[in-house]
């Protein structure tokens, strides 16, 4: 369904791969691990075949990310994530990269609608990355990994977001990069938009119903602002 921009009267955003740069930050990483074997690649840089499989992997990894839910195995998993944390200290290693242009972005839509998060995450990282960029006012609904009965690709943490912000599901639209969130948005009922500076392909995100494709999150304010 074509995405209908005079239907919006509140945006949803998903946080890993939308607001945040995260697949930069996991290509990073990757590369760290595997730089002893970097003479096996083109000019001794992994980081196109760390891109391809990260790409590729998005779907599998996210169905796999998914069955605790499923199993309802989610919130003792989610507690033993949170005390391993606390364990090792690795919240104060938590650190975000914000998408080119999403500050301003959140900036000029929170003027004219309100913002909500729903994400996978779980509200320990979550609360993190808001904190970070000081972004706690600009959301009045966050829907994290446990907040509502069920996480993406479920409708319910979107439900969820609609309900806390006052606003009619059919009238949101869910910003983000994977077929889960699309998934979630469109079950939700919904209007979806995808982005490609994340996880997610175009073909896939096409296949599972956006009503629009953007290349960037920050493209976003220039599409509305049109309308």
């Amino acid at each position: 369904m074509a995405f209908d921009p005079a239907r919006v009267r509140a945006v949803l955003f998903d946080l890993d791969g939308t607001l945040a740069d995260t697949d930069d930050e996991y290509v990073r990483r990757a590369g760290a691990i595997v730089r002893r074997l970097n003479f096996l690649f083109p000019r001794r840089d992994p980081t196109r075949f760390l891109r391809w499989s990260l790409m590729v992997t998005e779907t599998p990894l996210n169905l796999l990310m998914g069955m605790p839910d499923w199993l309802g195995l989610d919130v003792p998993l989610a507690r033993a994530v949170d005390w391993l944390a606390d364990r090792r200290g690795s919240r104060a290693a938590v650190h975000f990269v914000l998408m080119a242009g999403v500050e301003a972005l959140l900036a000029g839509l929170g003027q004219r609608f309100p913002l909500g998060l729903v994400t996978a995450r779980g509200a320990r990282a979550t609360t993190d990355f808001l904190r970070q960029f000081g972004l706690e006012q600009r959301f009045g609904a966050v829907a994290s990994a446990l907040t509502a009965a069920h996480t993406k690709p479920y409708p319910d943490p979107v439900l969820w977001a609609a309900r806390k912000l006052g606003v009619p599901v059919e009238q949101c639209v869910l910003v983000g990069d994977t077929t889960v969130d699309m998934l979630a948005g469109a079950r939700a009922g919904a209007q979806t938009i995808g982005v490609l500076c994340g996880f997610g392909t175009r073909a896939e995100l096409e296949r599972t119903g956006a009503g629009l494709i953007l290349d960037t999150t920050s493209g976003l304010g220039t599409f509305l602002a049109e309308q």
